[in-house]
């Protein structure tokens, strides 16, 4: 598999990069953290906007620097796809016209993504003959990434690309985008601050914190680890799972998601028996009951799980992050009371009970 290996050390008045990164070059990897952090910068100097005195980057094997051996290829020669926040259409042009200056400006030799491929991944057949000005921000948004695709890019960089976006229009364009790696296998570098907009997309997620990448890898495994509290937000901290579709039960208006370690039961979802479908388990909204309860109970969701780290104790704060395995990771977060209580410890066999299942599609609500 090839991987994007970078090393960039870039100093400014108020802000200094020290960004490493070795990341398979596959799917969507987005680049996550606070304002400030460098989400930007990183990617200015990935596409060679910005240029490190102390940098590298490797594309499988193709060199775009390397300041040790005096090389590097600016953005012009460079085969990458850039999507700003900003559509930047060209107003005096069609759909077709602002399609075609991507498609024009690379060689017929090089050109490994059609016209018709772009059109018909992105839904715009019905939009080709208007101007930018009688568009949606959405449709002007997917024009942007379509004319991006038609330089046929070895690599996919987005900063922000939803960011100028209402809900509405996002909601639209996220399908496409979700369909970019599957349709033309180019790796696509996702910078956001929107953290729901990640766990829809991403497969790699890159942490950065202070201008340095704090955590990197699968977004499951990034996502289920205990440390992340400086990171992410205690109402979007959780467990990311990926489920397949097993039954609609019509009676009760219930779905069935099969995942590694059993069976979740959400509200009734409009898919098909087989569909994949991640969700998103906040800590929060998962409690730990050292065995099953003898009595009847709302929760319908509650599965065997076993102990496998529990977090910083700090006296000074009521909760306590807790990591189980329940044939996946889930994170409960519970009070330091509910901790001694139970007397949990690693290599523990305790019940995880579920309170609430968030699910992609609600993701954006």
């Amino acid at each position: 598999m090839s991987h994007l290996s970078a090393s960039f050390d870039l100093t400014f008045p108020s802000f200094h990069l020290q960004a490493n990164l070795d990341v398979p070059a596959q799917g969507i990897i987005a680049i996550f953290g606070p304002s400030g952090c460098g989400k930007t910068t990183l990617l200015r100097c990935l596409a060679g906007l910005e240029r490190a005195p102390i940098g590298s980057m490797l594309l499988g094997k193709h060199c775009w620097q390397d300041e040790k051996q005096k090389i590097f290829v600016p953005l012009s020669q460079r085969p990458i796809g850039y999507v700003f926040q900003e559509p930047r259409l060209f107003p005096h042009l069609t759909v077709k016209g602002n399609l075609q200056y991507g498609w024009k400006r690379i060689g017929e030799s090089v050109r490994r993504i059609t016209f018709d491929q772009v059109v018909e991944v992105l839904g715009i057949t019905h939009l080709l003959e208007r101007r930018p000005s009688l568009l949606s921000g959405g449709e002007q948004q997917r024009i942007a990434i379509g004319r991006a695709l038609l330089t046929s890019p070895r690599l996919l960089l987005m900063d922000e690309p939803l960011s100028s976006l209402d809900l509405q229009r996002k909601r639209e364009v996220l399908p496409f985008i979700q369909k970019l790696e599957s349709e033309f296998h180019i790796p696509i570098i996702y910078v956001s601050h929107d953290l729901h907009e990640i766990v829809e997309l991403a497969k790699t997620v890159v942490l950065l914190k202070e201008g340095k990448v704090a955590e990197v890898g699968p977004i499951e495994e990034v996502f289920s680890q205990l440390n992340l509290r400086q990171l992410i937000p205690d109402n979007h901290l959780g467990a990311l799972i990926d489920t397949i579709v097993a039954e609609q039960d019509q009676e009760f208006g219930l779905t069935k998601l099969a995942f590694s370690g059993g069976h979740l039961h959400v509200p009734h979802q409009h898919r098909a028996i087989g569909e994949r479908l991640r969700v998103q388990i906040l800590a929060k909204d998962v409690s730990i009951i050292s065995s099953p309860p003898s009595f009847q109970t709302s929760v319908l969701n509650l599965l065997e799980a076993t102990v496998v780290e529990i977090g910083e104790v700090n006296i000074e704060h009521p909760f306590v992050d807790i990591k189980l395995d329940i044939g996946c990771p889930l994170l409960a977060t519970i009070t330091r009371k509910s901790l001694a209580t139970l007397n949990l410890h690693p290599g523990q066999r305790v019940h995880a009970q579920i309170k609430a299942v968030a699910l992609s599609p609600e993701i954006h609500q």
